[in-house]
C-alpha cells in the first residue's frame, strides 16, 4: 500500500500539488467562517441531566435567563443618594429603549436588596437580549455603556458578555501563540535540516492540516454544537503533528538520498518505512481523542471533531503533498544551506547510541529512579478539585471579571451559593420547610413565605409561581457551589422526601458534570486501552509491547496531571501565568488525559518503527534497542521540542483552562520524549527481553494475516542515483 502511495506521488507530483494549492484556497474561504460559527457559551453541562433541564424550565417558566448584569458604581457616595438615584434611573430608561434588550430591570426602579451591594456602592441593572441579537449587540452595547465618566460607573457583564469576551480572547490569544511560536519553530527546523528549502516544508504541511480543519469545523458549526476552544486544538495540534510527520518523512527521504537513491525510489522508500510508522501514529492520536465523543458534553465532543479531522488531514498532506513536493525538489530539499552546518548530517545520533546501551546495560538503576520520580510527581492528583468555568477563567482586569468578583464580594445573593428546586406541585409550604431545616441551608423560599430552620421566618416571592402552574423553591445555603460542602448539600436535598421536583444550580450543574462524565470516563479508558493495545500490536506483532506501552504513558500522564494541580488549583506560578487558581475543570482533565495519552503513543510509534526494523533484520534486543533510538532519538527530541513549543506558546492565553492545556500537553510530550522513549522504553524491553516480542502462537497467526508489515522494495525503488 504505502509502496502504491510513494510511486504515485512521485509519478503524478505536480498535478498533486496543483489539486491541494486548489483545496487549500477553498477551504481557506469556509474556514475564514469558522469563528462565526462555533459556539461560546462553554458546554461544560450535560443536556440530559437534571439540572439542564431545571435550567431550562427555570428560562421558560420563570424568566430565568439573565444575558447581561449592568454594574453601577457611584463615583461619589452610594447609589442611594438623590443624584445617584435619578442617573440610574434614566440609565434604566435608557436600557429599556435599546431594541436589543428585553425586560430591565434594576435596583433604582425596583428596590429590590438584593440588587444593591452591601455597602451602597454599587447597585446592578439586569436584561435579556432580544431574539435575533447577539455577539455585535453586547458589543455594540458596551460602546455606549461602558464609562468613567458622570455620576455613575457602568461596567458590562453576564452570561453574554462572558460570552463574547471569551470568544474575542480565543482568537487574540491564537495570533499571538502563533506570533511567538511559528518563528522560533522555522528557526529551529532551519537548525535542524541546515537548510531553508528543507526547514519549510513541515510548515507547508501544518498550513494545509490546519486550514483544511478550519474548513472541516466551519461544516460542522453550521450543523451542530462546536465550542470556539476547539479553534485552539486545530492550531497547536494541526501545526504540531505536521511538522512532526513532515520532520520525519524529510529526514528519511534525505537519509535515502545519501543512500545512494534517485529522487523517485528516495520517494518510495521513505513512505514505505517512514509513512508506515505515520499512518499507526496518526491513527492511534486520532482514536485516542475519537473516545471523547462517548461524553454527552459538547464542549469534549468538539475537540473530539477538531482532533480527529486535524490530525487525519496531517497524516494525509504527509503521506501524499509531501512525497510530491519532495519529487519535485529532489536534490534541491538541502538548498538555501547554513554555511556553519555540516553538509551531510550523520542519521545516527553517538548520544543516544550511548544513552541506549547505558540503560540496556543497567535497566533496573537506570530506570527506578525516572519510576520514582514520576510517581512523586503524580502525588498532588491525589488533593484534585473539580469545579466549572465561570468568568473567573479570564484576567481579573477583564470587564466580566470585575463584575463577577464585585458580586460575589459584595453583594448579599451569590448566585453560586443557591440552588432552586422546580415542580408542578401546587403546594409546597411542608417541603419548603423540611429543606430549610438541612445543615448548611440558610433559608427556603416559596411564593408564599420563608423558612428557616424548618419554621416561616418571613413573606414569599410571588413571582415564584408561574402562571403555567410550575413553583419555585429558592434555597440560599452557607456554601460555595464549587465546594466540597455544597456538592455534598446536592445529595442532600436530593434526598428529602416531597414532590417529584427537579433541582437546578451550579452546586447540582457541577455534581451531574461530574457524574455525566464518571459514568463514562471507565468506557472512555477501556476504549482506549482496548484501540491502542490491538493497534500496537498489529504494528508490532507482540503482546507484552503494547501493555508496557500502556503502563509508562499511565504514568507520565498521572505525573503531568499532578503538576497540573500543583500549578493550575493550588497557584503555583499564578503570579508569573497570570490566572486565578481554581478547582480544575473535570473536563479539561479528560481532554489532556486523551490527548497527551494519544501524543505518547505517537511517539511509542516512531520509536518502536525502527527498533521492531532492527529487530526483524534478525538482530537481538540490545542492538535493536541501540540502533532504532541511534536513528530516532535526535529526531523524536527535536520533534518533541518543536511540538512542546507550539503547545506551550499556548501558556501565554487569557483563558487559564486554554493555558493548561496548552502546558499540560507541552510538558507531557517532553517528558514522553525524554524520561519515558529515552529511559523507560529501553529499560522495559531490557528487562523483558527475548519475551518483549512474545505473542501466543494463534495470536501470531492472526499478526500474519492481518498486521502491518514493510513491504519489501522492488528493484525499481532500490535503484540508486545514477553516478
Amino acid at each position: 500500500m504505502f509502496a502504491r502511495i510513494g510511486r504515485f506521488a512521485a509519478a503524478r507530483a505536480r498535478a498533486v500539488l496543483v489539486v491541494t494549492a486548489l483545496v487549500v484556497v477553498a477551504a481557506a474561504a469556509l474556514g475564514f467562517t469558522a469563528f462565526g460559527k462555533l459556539r461560546t457559551d462553554g458546554g461544560f453541562a450535560d443536556p440530559n441531566a437534571e439540572s439542564s433541564q431545571a435550567q431550562e424550565l427555570l428560562d421558560r417558566e420563570f424568566d430565568g435567563r439573565t444575558d447581561l448584569v449592568f454594574l453601577v458604581t457611584a463615583t461619589d457616595g452610594t447609589v442611594d443618594d438623590a443624584a445617584n438615584r435619578t442617573a440610574g434611573a434614566a440609565l434604566t430608561d435608557r436600557l429599556a429603549a435599546e431594541g436589543s434588550l428585553t425586560e430591565v430591570a434594576s435596583y433604582f426602579t425596583t428596590g429590590v436588596p438584593a440588587m444593591r451591594s452591601d455597602d451602597g456602592r454599587h447597585a446592578i441593572a439586569v436584561a435579556r437580549l432580544a431574539d435575533g441579537a447577539g455577539e455585535d449587540a453586547v458589543v455594540e452595547l458596551r460602546e455606549r455603556y461602558d464609562s468613567d465618566s458622570g455620576p455613575l460607573q457602568v461596567t458590562v457583564g453576564g452570561p453574554e458578555a462572558i460570552g463574547t469576551d471569551i470568544g474575542g480572547q480565543v482568537g487574540s490569544d491564537l495570533a499571538l501563540a502563533e506570533t511567538i511560536a511559528v518563528p522560533i519553530i522555522l528557526v529551529l527546523l532551519v537548525i535542524v535540516f541546515g537548510s531553508l528549502v528543507a526547514a519549510l516544508l513541515p510548515l507547508v504541511v501544518g498550513l494545509v492540516a490546519v486550514v483544511g480543519t478550519f474548513a472541516e469545523l466551519a461544516i460542522l458549526g453550521s450543523v451542530t454544537d462546536v465550542s470556539v476552544y476547539a479553534i485552539n486544538l486545530t492550531t497547536a495540534l494541526g501545526l504540531g503533528l505536521a511538522i512532526d510527520y513532515a520532520l520525519l518523512m524529510v529526514n528519511r527521504f534525505r537519509e535515502e538520498l545519501a543512500n545512494g537513491l534517485d529522487t523517485r525510489a528516495a520517494v518510495v522508500r521513505t513512505v514505505e518505512t517512514a509513512g508506515r510508522t505515520i499512518l499507526f501514529g496518526a491513527v492511534t492520536v486520532a482514536t485516542a481523542l475519537a473516545t471523547l465523543l462517548v461524553f454527552p458534553l459538547y464542549f469534549l465532543r468538539s475537540f473530539a471533531y477538531a482532533g480527529m479531522g486535524v490530525v487525519l488531514i496531517a497524516m494525509v498532506s504527509a503521506l501524499v503533498v509531501l512525497p510530491a513536493l519532495l519529487a519535485v525538489l529532489g536534490h534541491r530539499v538541502n538548498s538555501l544551506r547554513l554555511p556553519w552546518v555540516r553538509r551531510t548530517p550523520s542519521a545516527v545520533s553517538q548520544r543516544w547510541a550511548r544513552i541506549a546501551g547505558a540503560v540496556m546495560r543497567r535497566p533496573v538503576l537506570s530506570g527506578a529512579p525516572v519510576v520514582v520520580l514520576l510517581l512523586l510527581a503524580a502525588v498532588p492528583l491525589l488533593r484534585v478539585e473539580f469545579g466549572t468555568p465561570d468568568e473567573r477563567v479570564l484576567p481579573p482586569t477583564t470587564d466580566v471579571r470585575v463584575v463577577g468578583d464585585t458580586l460575589r464580594a459584595e453583594f448579599p445573593s451569590d448566585d453560586s451559593r443557591t440552588m432552586y428546586l422546580i415542580t408542578r406541585e401546587p403546594e409546597v409550604t411542608a417541603y419548603a420547610e423540611r429543606l430549610s431545616d438541612l445543615p448548611g441551608v440558610e433559608a427556603a423560599t416559596t411564593a408564599t413565605g420563608t423558612f428557616v430552620q424548618g419554621r416561616t421566618s418571613g413573606e414569599g416571592d410571588p413571582r415564584l409561581a408561574a402562571p403555567s402552574g410550575y413553583q419555585r423553591i429558592t434555597l440560599l445555603t452557607g456554601y460555595d457551589g464549587h465546594s466540597a460542602e455544597g456538592q455534598a448539600l446536592v445529595a442532600s436535598v436530593r434526598a428529602v422526601p416531597g414532590p417529584e421536583a427537579l433541582l437546578g444550580g451550579p452546586a447540582a450543574q457541577l455534581v451531574d458534570s461530574k457524574e455525566a462524565i464518571g459514568g463514562r470516563l471507565w468506557l472512555a479508558g477501556g476504549l482506549i486501552a482496548l484501540t491502542t493495545f490491538v493497534l500496537l500490536f498489529l504494528f508490532t506483532g507482540s503482546v507484552l509491547q503494547p501493555l508496557r506501552a500502556l503502563l509508562f504513558n499511565v504514568l507520565g500522564l498521572s505525573a503531568i496531571l499532578g503538576l497540573m494541580v500543583l500549578v493550575f488549583q493550588e497557584g503555583w506560578l499564578s503570579g508569573w501565568l497570570g490566572f486565578t487558581p481554581l478547582p480544575l475543570d473535570t473536563s479539561m482533565l479528560v481532554l489532556l488525559f486523551c490527548l497527551v495519552f494519544g501524543l505518547s503513543m505517537d511517539y511509542e510509534v516512531f520509536v518502536l518503527g525502527r527498533i521492531k526494523e532492527t529487530h526483524d533484520q534478525g538482530a537481538d534486543a540490545r542492538t535493536a534497542v541501540t540502533h532504532g533510538l541511534s536513528r530516532t532519538g535526535r529526531l523524536i527530541t527535536m520533534a518533541a521540542v518543536l511540538l512542546a513549543v507550539n503547545l506551550l506558546a499556548f501558556g501565554t492565553s487569557g483563558v487559564s483552562f486554554i493555558q493548561m492545556l496548552g502546558i499540560g500537553a507541552g510538558l507531557a510530550i517532553l517528558v514522553d520524549a525524554t524520561l519515558i522513549r529515552g529511559v523507560l522504553v529501553p529499560a522495559g524491553i531490557a528487562v523483558l527481553g527475548r519475551a518483549a516480542w512474545w505473542a501466543p502462537h494463534w495470536l501470531r497467526r492472526v499478526h500474519g494475516r492481518v498486521g502491518l508489515r514493510e513491504e519489501e522494495p522492488t528493484e525499481t525503488d532500490r535503484t540508486p542515483a545514477p553516478v
